[in-house]
């Protein structure tokens, strides 16, 4: 690949769609930094389970939000993988929001949801991009 020769690193996101055994390999053995969202099952929630009592008192306009990152190994893995949890708390909502990211990145678990949040307006001008090339075909 030329990306190799020029010292330049390589960063991917994605969905859970795109979260399997085989993507996650291919990008470690190519040495590309991910951040992949992951789909909850049980023994991620037990991970989390001790940041999902309720805060105390009334919530903010603002979300409270909680972050924990963990080694988890699912059973199709050749081995462990960082996982970042992120726990958000709503003003009006009985109950959190949850969600998993798996990343080999090294900086913190807020820094690295950050940088798989920004993957939303890139794929918002790639569906305006379609939508544009679709209408210009039935012209």
């Amino acid at each position: 690949m030329r990306y190799k020769a020029s010292g330049k690193r390589i960063y991917f996101r994605a969905d859970a769609a795109f979260a399997s055994p085989d993507v996650y390999e291919s990008l470690e053995d190519n040495n590309i930094l991910y951040a992949m969202r992951m789909k909850a099952n049980s023994r991620l929630y037990e991970e989390v389970e001790h940041l999902m009592t309720r805060p105390v008192g009334r919530l903010s306009a603002k979300p409270k939000v909680f972050y924990h990152d963990f080694f988890y190994r699912a059973g199709s893995w050749r081995r462990q993988r960082r996982v970042i949890a992120m726990i958000e708390w709503h003003q009006g909502e009985l109950f959190s929001r949850v969600g998993f990211i798996g990343a080999n990145l090294s900086a913190k678990a807020e820094s690295v949801v950050r940088f798989y949040n920004k993957r939303g307006p890139c794929e918002q001008y790639i569906k305006e991009a379609n939508h544009g090339l679709g209408v210009l075909t039935w012209i």
